[in-house]
Protein backbone atom coordinates (compact mmCIF):
# COMPACT_ATOMS: atom_id res chain seq x y z
CA UNK A 1 0.00 0.00 0.00
CA UNK A 2 1.57 3.50 -0.99
CA UNK A 3 2.56 5.05 2.59
CA UNK A 4 1.08 8.45 1.84
CA UNK A 5 -2.61 6.59 1.60
CA UNK A 6 -5.35 8.68 3.69
CA UNK A 7 -8.72 8.52 4.32
CA UNK A 8 -11.57 10.92 5.76
CA UNK A 9 -13.06 10.45 9.06
CA UNK A 10 -15.96 12.13 11.13
CA UNK A 11 -17.13 11.67 14.37
CA UNK A 12 -20.87 10.90 14.33
CA UNK A 13 -21.61 12.56 17.57
CA UNK A 14 -20.36 16.72 18.79
CA UNK A 15 -16.75 16.33 21.04
CA UNK A 16 -15.96 18.49 23.65
CA UNK A 17 -12.89 20.29 23.88
CA UNK A 18 -11.55 23.70 23.84
CA UNK A 19 -9.06 22.64 20.72
CA UNK A 20 -9.80 24.14 17.49
CA UNK A 21 -10.30 20.66 14.42
CA UNK A 22 -12.61 19.73 12.07
CA UNK A 23 -15.32 17.68 13.88
CA UNK A 24 -18.78 18.67 15.08
CA UNK A 25 -17.92 20.52 18.50
CA UNK A 26 -20.06 21.39 21.74
CA UNK A 27 -18.50 24.31 22.97
CA UNK A 28 -18.73 28.29 22.19
CA UNK A 29 -16.03 29.64 19.82
CA UNK A 30 -15.28 30.69 16.60
CA UNK A 31 -17.19 28.33 14.72
CA UNK A 32 -19.73 28.71 11.64
CA UNK A 33 -22.75 27.04 12.95
CA UNK A 34 -24.62 29.25 14.65
CA UNK A 35 -26.34 28.20 17.91
CA UNK A 36 -27.90 30.99 19.78
CA UNK A 37 -28.00 34.76 20.57
CA UNK A 38 -26.13 36.05 23.68
CA UNK A 39 -25.16 39.31 25.62
CA UNK A 40 -22.37 41.29 24.16
CA UNK A 41 -21.93 41.69 27.92
CA UNK A 42 -21.12 37.64 28.37
CA UNK A 43 -20.07 37.32 24.73
CA UNK A 44 -17.59 40.61 24.13
CA UNK A 45 -17.14 39.84 20.67
CA UNK A 46 -18.28 43.36 19.17
CA UNK A 47 -17.44 41.34 15.48
CA UNK A 48 -20.63 39.02 16.18
CA UNK A 49 -22.99 41.89 16.75
CA UNK A 50 -26.55 41.27 15.47
CA UNK A 51 -28.46 44.93 15.19
CA UNK A 52 -31.56 42.72 13.83
CA UNK A 53 -31.85 40.81 17.06
CA UNK A 54 -31.11 43.67 19.29
CA UNK A 55 -33.84 45.83 18.02
CA UNK A 56 -35.86 43.24 18.69
CA UNK A 57 -35.03 42.22 21.82
CA UNK A 58 -36.79 43.26 24.76
CA UNK A 59 -34.68 46.08 26.38
CA UNK A 60 -33.45 48.59 24.56
CA UNK A 61 -30.35 48.87 26.22
CA UNK A 62 -29.57 45.01 25.92
CA UNK A 63 -27.06 44.33 22.56
CA UNK A 64 -27.17 40.90 21.14
CA UNK A 65 -24.03 38.91 19.36
CA UNK A 66 -24.43 35.88 17.37
CA UNK A 67 -22.96 32.56 19.21
CA UNK A 68 -21.61 29.89 17.56
CA UNK A 69 -20.64 26.18 17.64
CA UNK A 70 -16.96 25.73 17.17
CA UNK A 71 -15.51 22.51 15.50
CA UNK A 72 -13.06 20.57 17.71
CA UNK A 73 -9.79 18.44 17.35
CA UNK A 74 -10.28 15.15 19.03
CA UNK A 75 -7.95 12.15 20.47
CA UNK A 76 -7.37 9.10 18.26
CA UNK A 77 -6.50 5.53 19.13
CA UNK A 78 -5.29 2.54 17.61
CA UNK A 79 -6.03 -0.06 19.53
CA UNK A 80 -3.51 -3.21 18.02
CA UNK A 81 -3.99 -7.27 18.52
CA UNK A 82 -0.18 -7.97 18.60
CA UNK A 83 -1.13 -12.01 19.29
CA UNK A 84 0.29 -14.89 17.17
CA UNK A 85 -2.99 -15.26 15.36
CA UNK A 86 -2.12 -11.56 13.69
CA UNK A 87 1.18 -12.95 12.33
CA UNK A 88 -1.12 -15.27 10.00
CA UNK A 89 -1.19 -14.22 6.30
CA UNK A 90 -1.24 -16.11 2.72
CA UNK A 91 0.83 -13.09 1.32
CA UNK A 92 1.02 -10.79 3.83
CA UNK A 93 0.07 -11.03 7.77
CA UNK A 94 -2.58 -9.45 9.26
CA UNK A 95 -0.15 -7.36 11.14
CA UNK A 96 1.67 -6.04 8.47
CA UNK A 97 -2.27 -5.07 7.26
CA UNK A 98 -2.41 -3.41 10.25
CA UNK A 99 0.55 -1.36 9.96
CA UNK A 100 -0.78 0.02 7.03
CA UNK A 101 -4.12 1.07 8.33
CA UNK A 102 -2.15 2.90 11.36
CA UNK A 103 0.25 4.74 8.92
CA UNK A 104 -2.68 5.43 6.64
CA UNK A 105 -4.81 6.85 10.14
CA UNK A 106 -1.26 8.90 10.81
CA UNK A 107 -1.52 11.11 7.74
CA UNK A 108 -5.51 11.13 8.04
CA UNK A 109 -5.10 12.54 11.77
CA UNK A 110 -2.71 15.18 11.03
CA UNK A 111 -4.24 16.34 8.18
CA UNK A 112 -7.28 17.10 10.24
CA UNK A 113 -5.26 18.72 13.48
CA UNK A 114 -6.31 15.10 15.45
CA UNK A 115 -3.71 13.66 17.97
CA UNK A 116 -2.97 9.89 17.67
CA UNK A 117 -2.05 7.47 19.61
CA UNK A 118 -1.22 3.31 19.97
CA UNK A 119 -1.96 0.89 22.29
CA UNK A 120 -1.50 -3.04 21.89
CA UNK A 121 -1.83 -6.34 23.65
CA UNK A 122 -1.42 -10.14 23.26
CA UNK A 123 -2.07 -11.88 26.40
CA UNK A 124 -1.54 -9.05 28.49
CA UNK A 125 -1.18 -5.09 27.92
CA UNK A 126 2.54 -4.75 25.82
CA UNK A 127 4.21 -0.97 27.30
CA UNK A 128 6.92 -1.29 24.48
CA UNK A 129 4.00 -0.78 22.26
CA UNK A 130 2.10 2.23 24.04
CA UNK A 131 2.43 5.64 22.75
CA UNK A 132 0.34 8.33 24.12
CA UNK A 133 -1.78 10.47 21.50
CA UNK A 134 0.53 12.91 19.94
CA UNK A 135 0.42 15.38 17.07
CA UNK A 136 2.98 14.94 14.24
CA UNK A 137 3.40 14.83 10.54
CA UNK A 138 5.40 11.33 11.22
CA UNK A 139 3.01 9.77 14.11
CA UNK A 140 1.21 7.44 12.25
CA UNK A 141 4.84 6.29 10.27
CA UNK A 142 6.85 5.70 13.81
CA UNK A 143 3.52 3.43 14.62
CA UNK A 144 3.48 1.32 12.10
CA UNK A 145 7.04 0.82 12.09
CA UNK A 146 6.47 -0.27 15.84
CA UNK A 147 4.24 -2.93 14.28
CA UNK A 148 6.34 -4.03 11.41
CA UNK A 149 9.69 -4.34 14.09
CA UNK A 150 7.25 -6.57 16.51
CA UNK A 151 6.34 -8.87 13.32
CA UNK A 152 9.82 -9.43 12.40
CA UNK A 153 10.98 -9.98 15.97
CA UNK A 154 8.71 -12.96 16.23
CA UNK A 155 9.56 -14.40 12.79
CA UNK A 156 13.30 -14.42 13.76
CA UNK A 157 12.53 -15.72 16.92
CA UNK A 158 13.56 -12.82 19.51
CA UNK A 159 10.51 -12.32 21.10
CA UNK A 160 8.98 -15.73 22.65
CA UNK A 161 6.89 -14.12 24.66
CA UNK A 162 5.04 -12.26 21.99
CA UNK A 163 3.84 -16.04 20.96
CA UNK A 164 1.08 -15.84 23.80
CA UNK A 165 -2.66 -16.05 22.70
CA UNK A 166 -4.60 -12.61 22.66
CA UNK A 167 -6.78 -12.06 25.71
CA UNK A 168 -10.05 -9.94 26.98
CA UNK A 169 -7.63 -9.37 29.94
CA UNK A 170 -5.23 -7.64 27.44
CA UNK A 171 -8.01 -5.74 25.49
CA UNK A 172 -9.06 -4.49 29.20
CA UNK A 173 -5.92 -3.42 30.57
CA UNK A 174 -5.40 -1.27 27.39
CA UNK A 175 -8.98 0.05 27.04
CA UNK A 176 -8.68 1.36 30.92
CA UNK A 177 -5.87 4.19 29.87
CA UNK A 178 -8.84 5.44 27.53
CA UNK A 179 -12.18 4.64 29.55
CA UNK A 180 -14.33 7.74 29.99
CA UNK A 181 -12.87 9.95 27.30
CA UNK A 182 -14.73 11.24 24.37
CA UNK A 183 -12.28 9.59 21.38
CA UNK A 184 -12.03 8.06 18.08
CA UNK A 185 -11.28 4.33 18.94
CA UNK A 186 -10.19 1.80 16.28
CA UNK A 187 -10.04 -1.65 17.54
CA UNK A 188 -7.61 -3.96 15.08
CA UNK A 189 -8.04 -7.83 15.83
CA UNK A 190 -8.83 -10.72 13.74
CA UNK A 191 -10.99 -11.94 17.06
CA UNK A 192 -10.04 -15.03 16.80
CA UNK A 193 -10.47 -15.24 21.16
CA UNK A 194 -13.90 -15.97 22.87
CA UNK A 195 -16.19 -13.09 22.97
CA UNK A 196 -18.00 -14.09 26.18
CA UNK A 197 -16.08 -11.54 28.19
CA UNK A 198 -15.93 -9.01 25.29
CA UNK A 199 -19.42 -6.64 26.16
CA UNK A 200 -17.68 -5.33 30.12
CA UNK A 201 -15.10 -3.82 27.89
CA UNK A 202 -16.71 -2.24 25.40
CA UNK A 203 -18.61 -0.94 28.34
CA UNK A 204 -15.84 1.31 29.34
CA UNK A 205 -16.21 2.97 25.97
CA UNK A 206 -19.32 4.26 25.96
CA UNK A 207 -17.87 8.09 25.51
CA UNK A 208 -16.07 7.37 23.08
CA UNK A 209 -16.85 6.36 19.05
CA UNK A 210 -15.74 2.97 18.80
CA UNK A 211 -14.70 1.50 15.64
CA UNK A 212 -14.22 -2.45 15.63
CA UNK A 213 -11.69 -3.65 12.44
CA UNK A 214 -12.09 -7.15 11.85
CA UNK A 215 -8.22 -8.09 10.02
CA UNK A 216 -9.02 -11.53 8.59
CA UNK A 217 -7.05 -12.94 5.53
CA UNK A 218 -8.39 -14.56 2.71
CA UNK A 219 -6.82 -17.90 3.43
CA UNK A 220 -9.17 -18.00 6.49
CA UNK A 221 -12.31 -16.79 5.13
CA UNK A 222 -12.38 -19.43 1.97
CA UNK A 223 -11.30 -22.71 1.84
CA UNK A 224 -8.91 -23.62 -1.31
CA UNK A 225 -10.71 -24.44 -4.35
CA UNK A 226 -8.24 -27.75 -5.48
CA UNK A 227 -6.35 -28.84 -2.22
CA UNK A 228 -8.08 -31.98 -0.83
CA UNK A 229 -5.21 -32.68 2.21
CA UNK A 230 -4.86 -29.13 3.88
CA UNK A 231 -2.21 -29.28 6.73
CA UNK A 232 -2.64 -26.79 9.15
CA UNK A 233 -0.99 -25.17 11.99
CA UNK A 234 -2.77 -23.31 15.67
CA UNK A 235 -1.05 -20.02 15.70
CA UNK A 236 -1.69 -19.50 19.20
CA UNK A 237 -0.24 -22.91 20.25
CA UNK A 238 1.58 -24.29 17.76
CA UNK A 239 -0.60 -27.81 17.02
CA UNK A 240 -0.48 -28.80 13.81
CA UNK A 241 -3.29 -31.66 11.99
CA UNK A 242 -4.11 -32.51 8.84
CA UNK A 243 -7.53 -32.00 7.24
CA UNK A 244 -9.36 -33.85 4.63
CA UNK A 245 -11.16 -30.85 2.57
CA UNK A 246 -14.30 -32.79 1.34
CA UNK A 247 -17.44 -31.08 0.54
CA UNK A 248 -18.95 -31.11 3.79
CA UNK A 249 -15.70 -29.34 5.46
CA UNK A 250 -15.82 -26.73 2.80
CA UNK A 251 -19.29 -26.24 3.98
CA UNK A 252 -18.94 -25.97 7.63
CA UNK A 253 -15.85 -23.51 7.01
CA UNK A 254 -18.18 -21.28 5.03
CA UNK A 255 -21.06 -21.69 7.63
CA UNK A 256 -18.17 -21.18 10.40
CA UNK A 257 -17.32 -17.53 9.18
CA UNK A 258 -20.85 -16.39 8.26
CA UNK A 259 -21.41 -18.12 12.15
CA UNK A 260 -18.09 -15.93 13.41
CA UNK A 261 -19.80 -12.20 11.88
CA UNK A 262 -23.27 -13.02 13.31
CA UNK A 263 -21.24 -13.54 16.96
CA UNK A 264 -19.78 -10.46 15.91
CA UNK A 265 -22.52 -7.97 15.13
CA UNK A 266 -24.24 -9.74 18.28
CA UNK A 267 -21.71 -8.13 20.32
CA UNK A 268 -20.88 -4.56 18.50
CA UNK A 269 -24.76 -4.27 17.00
CA UNK A 270 -26.64 -3.29 20.36
CA UNK A 271 -23.94 -0.83 21.42
CA UNK A 272 -23.90 1.24 17.87
CA UNK A 273 -21.02 -0.20 16.68
CA UNK A 274 -20.99 -1.90 13.12
CA UNK A 275 -17.62 -4.16 12.80
CA UNK A 276 -15.35 -2.52 9.74
CA UNK A 277 -14.08 -5.97 7.88
CA UNK A 278 -10.39 -6.07 6.10
CA UNK A 279 -10.00 -8.93 3.99
CA UNK A 280 -6.39 -9.17 2.54
CA UNK A 281 -5.43 -5.71 2.68
CA UNK A 282 -6.66 -1.95 4.37
CA UNK A 283 -8.64 -0.17 1.73
CA UNK A 284 -8.61 3.83 2.30
CA UNK A 285 -11.59 4.19 0.60
CA UNK A 286 -13.75 1.63 1.83
CA UNK A 287 -12.82 3.14 5.31
CA UNK A 288 -14.03 6.87 4.01
CA UNK A 289 -17.03 4.88 2.74
CA UNK A 290 -17.54 3.86 6.06
CA UNK A 291 -17.98 6.88 7.57
CA UNK A 292 -19.33 8.40 5.12
CA UNK A 293 -22.34 6.34 5.72
CA UNK A 294 -21.81 6.43 9.47
CA UNK A 295 -22.19 9.96 9.99
CA UNK A 296 -24.87 10.26 6.97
Amino acid sequence: MNGTAEFHYRLPMRAGGARPGSHPGSSFGSGQQFAMHGRLFDHPDPRRLDLRASLRAARDDEWLVRVHLQRVAVAVFAVVDVSASMRFGSRRTKLEVAADFVEALGHSAFRVGDRLGMLAFDSGERDDLFMPARTGRGTGTLLASMLRACASDLAEGAADRQTGSASVEGLRRCVSRVAGRQALVFVVSDFHWPLAQLSPVLDMLVHACVVPMVVWDEAEITPPRHASLLAVNDAESGEERRVWLSRDVRERWREGVARRRDELAAVFGPRGMRPFYVEGGFDPEAMSRYFLEMTA
